[in-house]
């Protein structure tokens, strides 16, 4: 099985920053793509960023000045940076990962339980 925690989520004032982080463990062979999503209420999950292993890096086209994802392949972990923090960021942030399992085979999606980011004004 393959566990995906996130960790770094809160409670931040408007116009400040914030970095969540993913980490996974488990029976992994490898992962591709890692990435980070949210809900915000009454809104549908939306993608704010993905990376894969070699380092490419995708951006929803209204966060691409205020976010920055990154990933250390060694610790399975993949971050979120968040600047400039504006109330429309408040969401559950869920991240993911494209896993093959250990012995290799398909590979799937996995998801984590999704932290809670709150900005006040």
């Amino acid at each position: 099985q393959v566990q995906l925690v996130e960790s770094g989520g809160g409670l931040v004032q408007a116009g400040g920053s914030l970095r969540l982080s993913c980490a996974a463990s488990g029976s992994i062979f490898s992962i591709y793509v890692m990435g980070w999503y949210r809900q915000s209420p009454g809104k549908q999950r939306e993608l704010v960023a993905a990376i894969t292993s070699g380092g490419s890096s995708n951006y929803a086209d209204s966060e691409k000045v205020r976010i920055t994802i990154s990933r250390d392949k060694a610790k399975k972990t993949v971050y979120l940076k968040m600047n400039s923090l504006k109330a429309e960021d408040r969401a559950v942030y869920y991240c993911n990962a494209d896993v093959t399992v250990g012995g290799g085979g398909h590979q799937r999606r996995y998801w984590g339980q999704g932290t809670q980011v709150t900005v006040s004004s």
